[in-house]
């Protein structure tokens, strides 16, 4: 993908760096492939799939139905990008699952995944309810380089964590 794919989504509020970063130290080609990943969790028994920039029409139904305004889409595997052992993996999602627990009722699992298949997909978690500020603590806090937040328009944007 050119350069200019990546200026195009930043532009449009896409992807966003956080207010506390003057730049992000995430490679480009590492930032093109959160921004093309699909970002999936399983509804009942239908698969939600995310998009970035793209308006959900099934999420803002599902937050329209729980009385939420926003929603965060977050996994604890391979913190900073470095592969994990599958045990350290399945340990940090398991403590990132009982926060979330703490903070939403609303939690639904998933798996963010490379439509190329040039990487293995990551459990995720889709969790209604909680907000931007709460969103970037806990994706500091399970040393992710970015999340993916959703606000009350149904459109899940890329923040950039470093």
């Amino acid at each position: 993908m050119p350069f200019s794919f990546l200026k195009d989504l930043y532009q449009h509020g896409t992807i966003i760096l956080d207010e506390s970063l003057k730049q992000s130290i995430i490679s480009a080609k590492l930032i093109q492939c959160y921004a093309t990943a699909h970002y999936q969790a399983r509804i009942d028994s239908i698969m939600l799939t995310l998009l970035l920039g793209q308006h959900n029409e099934l999420l803002a139904k599902l937050m329209k139905k729980h009385g939420k305004q926003c929603a965060l889409y977050i996994t604890a595997y391979n913190p900073h990008s470095r592969p994990q052992e599958r045990e350290t993996n399945l340990t940090a999602n398991n403590q990132l699952f009982a926060l979330l627990s703490t903070l939403s009722s609303c939690i639904f699992v998933g798996k963010s995944s490379d439509p190329a298949g040039k990487w293995p997909a990551e459990s995720s978690f889709l969790a209604l309810g909680i907000d931007l500020a709460t969103s970037k603590i806990l994706g500091r806090q399970f040393d992710q380089n970015a999340i993916v937040w959703v606000d009350f328009d149904a459109i899940p944007r890329l923040i950039l964590l470093r």
